[in-house]
């Protein structure tokens, strides 16, 4: 249920680059989603889909990018991917002093955009 106000949020950043960007319709979003934020990437489409009916985004293809979270032990040292559900430990020699880094990310990572003129590509919009 986390992913239907996350969803609204990223199609509210979307819509209002789109306009200062003069864009008649958003043609792609590519955005950035953390493998331990929880949120479904199915459940984002779906509510995307919804609230983009009847926007400048309806029928805008939605490109989620997943971005991997990695461990490193304070003891032996290994770096290994992070999952959930998260282990105790390392996985090598157990220790107990593991840092974990990324995993949490969520953003618009660009938006492709129609600006309406005649004869040019889509025109993507950094964010």
């Amino acid at each position: 249920m986390h992913e239907l106000s996350i969803t609204q949020g990223i199609l509210d950043v979307a819509l209002d680059a789109a306009a200062k960007a003069g864009a008649r319709r958003i043609l792609a979003i590519d955005m950035v989603v953390g493998e331990l934020t929880g949120f479904v990437d199915d459940s984002i489409r779906f509510y995307f889909d919804w609230f983009s009916r009847n926007t400048a985004a309806e029928g805008a293809e939605l490109r989620i990018h997943r971005r991997p979270a990695q461990g490193l032990c304070g003891d032996c040292g290994h770096v290994f991917a992070v999952t959930v559900p998260l282990l105790p430990g390392c996985p090598v020699c157990g220790s107990g002093l593991v840092r974990v880094s990324g995993g949490h990310e969520l953003h618009i990572e660009s938006i492709e955009i129609d600006d309406g003129n005649p004869g040019s590509q889509a025109d993507p919009q950094r964010q």
